[in-house]
């Protein structure tokens, strides 16, 4: 079986350019502890989910190129080739994607950033449900994981555009401290990887809060 083709790090930079302008023309990110994301090396970015922007706003405001794992649902018709284009990774939620899989294994072995919504798909953007992926990526790889919570994206009352945020409105990103997901031990086990999990949404919820506290945003709708 040949393997799955490298991500496009130079498309994943322009992915970022096209974020920024996007993002800053379209809302008012406000953007906190960027500096926190290593500037070279394998970097997992995870990012709570609550609203179809987040991985966009992300990708235009990290500081460095980011190859997020989407859902292939949404590589339809022309966004097929333009987010692979761009440096993303179809990731099929319904089976353990192989092919997924490598690419993002790849992309931190030539020490680059992966994006990862940890809960899997939009919810409330709490990290209260975590999936194993994380765990899995982290461990296998040693890389460092950098939190990010996304809030201000979820949907409001008064909103113009049902799908969207309101336009202008202010949508803040917050990096945290990098930690590593394993506990030293190199362990791959399911029980490593279980335990690893409930290490990585400890983190998670605790950036989430200290964000909230932060931001003065004390709930995903704010």
């Amino acid at each position: 079986m040949s393997r799955p083709p490298v991500a496009s790090e130079r498309g994943a930079e322009v992915g970022r350019r096209i974020g920024v302008g996007l993002m800053y023309g379209l809302w008012r990110p406000r953007v906190l502890g960027a500096w926190k994301v290593p500037a070279g090396g394998p970097v997992i970015l995870a990012v709570n989910h609550s609203h179809n922007i987040d991985g966009p706003m992300v990708m235009g405001v990290a500081p460095r190129p980011t190859h997020f794992l989407i859902k292939k649902e949404a590589f339809i018709g022309p966004l097929d080739p333009f987010l692979t284009g761009i440096g993303q990774l179809k990731v099929d939620r319904a089976a353990a994607d192989r092919t997924a899989i490598g690419q993002a294994l790849d992309v931190l072995a030539a020490g680059g950033v992966l994006g990862i919504f940890p809960e899997g798909t939009r919810g409330e953007g709490d990290f209260a449900s975590l999936r194993a992926g994380l765990a899995y990526f982290a461990v296998r790889s040693g890389a460092p994981i950098v939190p990010v919570a996304v809030l201000g994206s979820a949907e409001r009352p008064g909103r113009l555009i049902k799908a969207l945020p309101p336009l202008r409105s202010r949508v803040d990103v917050v990096f945290g401290d990098p930690f590593p997901a394993g506990d030293g031990s190199g362990r791959r086990t399911r029980k490593a990887l279980d335990e690893a999990t409930e290490r990585i949404q400890k983190q998670l919820t605790s950036h989430l809060e200290n964000a909230r506290r932060l931001t003065g945003r004390r709930a995903t709708l704010e």
